[in-house]
């Protein structure tokens, strides 16, 4: 199967798994995938927040994401590799928010990273990973965070 263009959703704490994320990008974009980053901010109010501590008076959710220091990890990974990468911002679920991503840009593959978590914890806490796996028109490949 051919991979023309993928999505990577990228969290606000990434930490080390952001050279993964990127590293993943990588091989994508070497394959022939042309590579979009998304975050999602869960609510307009979160998006708000993250503007002001960014001392920004205004917005998209696009630009809001481009200043995030674990969205910049992973293009600056990226870009160094010789890899050009679009970034998206969202508002909303963050699961269905990257599903729409992949489905606006005809995705064939969605990176999404997450971590070990029990039954109960995932009902308590939700998993933007899980709805991203049940929702996204594309194959998905998962990145457990290694820390």
């Amino acid at each position: 199967m051919t991979v023309e263009a993928a999505v990577i959703a990228v969290g606000r704490e990434e930490g080390r798994r952001a050279q993964r994320l990127a590293e993943i990008g990588v091989d994508l974009a070497e394959a022939g995938a042309e590579i979009t980053l998304v975050h999602a901010f869960e609510t307009a109010e979160t998006a708000n927040e993250t503007a002001a501590r960014l001392g920004l008076a205004d917005g998209s959710a696009a630009d809001l994401a481009r200043r995030l220091n674990s969205v910049r990890q992973v293009v600056r990974a990226l870009e160094e590799s010789g890899v050009s990468v679009d970034v998206d911002g969202r508002v909303g679920n963050p699961g269905a928010a990257v599903a729409g991503v992949a489905a606006d840009i005809a995705a064939d593959r969605v990176v999404v990273g997450g971590q070990n978590r029990s039954p109960t914890g995932k009902a308590v806490f939700g998993s933007t990973a899980q709805d991203v796996l049940l929702s996204a028109p594309c194959p998905v490949t998962f990145v457990r965070r290694d820390d």
